[in-house]
């Protein structure tokens, strides 16, 4: 069987996706509520107490699960996150779909609380210190790390404008960087739990658990997408036994199922059908962002001529 090879894509100087246009209406009031919430709890501070992720008053206050992903406690957390709303989002929902998209911050948002909320307590119980229990812990840098690995699912071999660094390796390099700095300060320190819950939480969504419109299967199973390739290709020969384990132990049921539907004819399994489903949602992600592109190019010629004729 045949596969069928991606759309080539490139981008100008004068067209990026990174271009102030085109945000989507649904990320524009998902920024608007980022930004609402960030002027409330600098207005009112003690509602830090009931809305952001504080372990020790989870269980009476179980919503701060859900409600701790969108309070911004500072002014550079909402500015970073609401940017990164707006660019990655208009790249991401096109290919996703609304209703998948909201999906997506949803699943990943209320599972890295839950994943943050249960290394806080098993930390108290170590180390037996109580600023694990009363530290409030908020943020949509998760859900932003997890929209990383989107990127990094659709449009792995696009680069970045300038730094020619590929789409591919950019949750790995956010990771890498949040450790680095959370040696240096303490704010990065408090991101550093949401960033690393939340991309691997988004990979294990994205790899075995996002429904595929078109087939009415989940999961993303290629080889391109494995887990070791967010590691250099020097440590996968470690990182695949490791991975493959837990791969077996966790959804290795529900994954063989799936494939044995989607993938199979009779006994026999179709060759190349992950290659192929990952190549055709790289190629929705390319025609999504060329789409971009030339909307922000259309609109730039627009105003070109609009104003050579003022």
């Amino acid at each position: 069987m045949s596969t069928t090879q991606p759309l080539p894509l490139s981008v100008s100087a004068g067209t990026s996706p990174f271009s102030m246009s085109g945000f989507t209406r649904l990320c524009k009031g998902l920024a608007v509520v980022l930004i609402a919430a960030h002027i409330v709890v600098t207005l009112f501070p003690s509602a830090v107490t009931y809305v952001a992720l504080i372990p020790a008053r989870t269980i009476p206050f179980g919503w701060n699960l859900i409600t701790a992903g969108y309070i911004e406690q500072s002014i550079y957390g909402v500015v970073v996150n609401t940017i990164g709303l707006l660019f990655i989002g208009k790249l991401l929902e096109p290919v996703w779909g609304p209703r998948e998209f909201i999906k997506f911050i949803f699943v990943v948002n209320i599972l890295t609380s839950v994943c943050i909320f249960i290394t806080a307590i098993s930390l108290y119980y170590i180390k037996t210190q109580e600023n694990y229990l009363y530290m409030p812990l908020s943020g949509f840098h998760g859900v932003i790390s997890g929209f990383l690995v989107g990127i990094k699912q659709i449009i792995p071999d696009q680069e970045l404008p300038a730094l020619k660094i590929k789409m591919k390796w950019l949750p790995s390099i956010n990771v890498l960087c949040s450790i680095a700095t959370s040696f240096f300060t303490l704010e990065a320190m408090s991101y550093l739990p949401a960033i690393i819950f939340g991309t691997y939480t988004s990979w294990i969504y994205l790899r075995y658990w996002q429904r595929k419109s078109e087939t009415k299967y989940r999961g993303d199973l290629s080889e391109e997408f494995a887990f070791s390739t967010f590691f250099p290709e020097v440590l996968r020969p470690v990182i695949d036994p490791i991975a493959s384990i837990f791969h077996h132990m966790l959804c290795g049921r529900s994954s063989v199922s799936n494939d044995s539907q989607v993938y199979s004819l009779g006994a026999e399994p179709l060759p190349g059908s992950d290659s192929i489903e990952a190549t055709r949602r790289r190629e929705r992600g390319a025609r999504a962002l060329e789409e971009r592109l030339a909307a922000a190019k259309s609109a730039g010629e627009l105003q070109t001529d609009a104003a050579q004729n003022v």
